[in-house]
């Protein structure tokens, strides 16, 4: 297998599987401003299109994350692959991850093409602890980690075999294009106004948090460094450590309500609920993550990049604030006392 090249006059060539997702279609972003070529695969090219925006540089190919052929022809040519596809609320996390990463790396040996992934915290057991370096053990104790542990295994045996591999793992997402992240569904709206933030665990619990457009930008800095990468590299984002009762004070300042109250998550409901849902079951198995202080360490990043990109916790809430409070995002369905529709990790 020969890596593919660009010239010194052609841009490098992306292909994004799940481009408008929350990682993808922020990695999109700062790939672009990176000077890089972005094509991308969705079952409807036109669909997709339209919700990333039709200024938007990106070469459009019809296909699915989980049709291996379709991946591996829409990766001819390029430089690297983003595998940013996540099953959505938690649906059939057993028939589709593994598939999908299989069907990514077909891809990768097929055309030389690195290969980007994002991860998570659920390869980590609930006693794993703070600041968690590459090297940490990985030992799952529920089923979705498990299916994390496997999927970064076959990456890494994919390496072996010549693949390029670089993984980022981070906390939990919010900000540009994250509906469905962390923030998204911890804070209750009204019309679009901010009335009460979710507290799913003890308030003094420290959680990771990561700003959709710093982790992007991560990505294109250590690719912009590619040359100086192993085949099999891990990089742990900090990104902002909070805990419930922190992060209630931040989000009184960004919203202007210094009264914003924060309310116990309804978990006996959505245990309950998860006798008959998919997505509140699976749901209701992370809720470890908030009993817990899981966070990563960045030394290993920072040593590399020299500093981990990182707006400021004021400006990164506002802003994703601004963007959750539009008309379209308040009418979005909500994660409300009686139901929720959204996934915890945005990874």
């Amino acid at each position: 297998m020969t890596p593919v090249s660009s010239s010194a006059s052609e841009p490098r060539l992306a292909l994004v599987l799940g481009a408008t997702g929350a990682f993808g279609s922020n990695t999109v972003v700062a790939l672009l401003k990176h000077g890089w070529r972005i094509r991308a695969l969705a079952r409807n090219p036109e669909a997709a299109r339209r919700k990333s925006g039709p200024a938007m540089p990106i070469d459009w190919v019809k296909g699915d994350a989980l049709d291996r052929a379709s991946v591996v022809a829409a990766a001819e040519g390029t430089d690297l692959i983003v595998h940013a596809v996540n099953p959505p609320a938690y649906r059939n996390w057993k028939g589709t991850v593994l598939p999908m990463v299989d069907a990514a790396i077909a891809a990768a040996e097929a055309s030389g093409a690195r290969l980007l992934v994002p991860a998570s915290v659920y390869n980590f057991a609930p006693d794993a602890g703070a600041g968690l370096d590459e090297d940490a053990p990985q030992r799952p104790v529920t089923r979705k980690g498990k299916i994390r542990v496997e999927m970064e295994a076959r990456l890494r045996a994919a390496s072996r075999r010549g693949v390029q591999v670089l993984v980022l793992r981070a906390g939990d997402f919010f900000g540009a294009g994250g509906a469905n992240s962390a923030l998204d569904w911890l804070l209750l709206r009204s019309g679009g106004r901010p009335t009460a933030l979710f507290r799913p665990g003890p308030k003094n619990i420290p959680r990771a948090f990561a700003y959709l457009p710093d982790l992007g930008e991560t990505a294109a800095a250590l690719l912009d460094r590619a040359d100086e990468l192993g085949v099999y590299e891990v990089f742990h984002f900090r990104g902002d450590v909070l805990t419930p009762a922190q992060l209630l004070a931040v989000l009184r300042r960004a919203s202007g309500n210094p009264r914003l109250p924060a309310i116990p998550f309804p978990w006996p409901l959505i245990g309950l609920t998860g006798l008959w849902n998919e997505t509140m079951r699976e749901l209701m198995e992370m809720r470890y993550l908030w009993r817990a202080p899981i966070t990563l360490s960045n030394r290993k990043l920072v040593a590399f990049l020299g500093e981990e990109p990182h707006t400021p916790l004021d400006v990164s809430l506002r802003e994703a604030l601004g963007e959750l409070t539009t008309p379209a995002a308040a009418s979005r369905p909500r994660v409300g006392r009686a139901d929720a529709t959204a996934t915890v990790q945005g990874a």
